[in-house]
């Protein structure tokens, strides 16, 4: 798996998809035979999205229990800039934007919630959580 945690103005970019809109995960999917994990963001990022990342870092492998399938996977993510405003299309019922601790973190998928945000975080992409 590989997802793109894409920061603007302090927040970060969140989708859910159709099957289950009630949880919000990291815009990315799973690569096709021969993919790079680059290339599997772009193709998502555009299939998904609609947009193009215009430069792309990894933050790191994140290992937690998928949301729907309940069981162990891992993801690696890029923190990524895009060129274009995204829209929800294909699988994904919708997107949303959180500064990490506001309303959609009971939602987040867990390796968002327990390993992305805190990455974020240190990395200095997200401010702190107040006190």
């Amino acid at each position: 798996m590989v997802a793109a945690a894409i920061v603007d103005r302090g927040r970060l970019l969140l989708v859910s998809k159709k099957v289950a809109p009630e949880v919000f995960y990291l815009p990315g999917g799973k690569p096709e035979r021969g993919e790079t994990p680059q290339q599997t963001l772009i193709r998502e990022l555009d299939e998904e999205l609609g947009v193009v990342p215009r430069a792309m870092s990894l933050l790191g492998d994140v290992e937690d229990i998928a949301a729907l399938e309940g069981v162990p996977m891992r993801m690696t993510v890029f923190a990524a800039d895009l060129a274009g405003r995204p829209a929800p299309a294909a699988e994904l019922a919708a997107l949303g934007w959180t500064n990490g601790h506001d309303s959609y973190v009971p939602r987040l998928a867990p390796a968002v919630r327990n390993h992305v945000l805190p990455l974020l975080r240190r990395s200095k992409h997200l401010g702190e959580p107040p006190s």
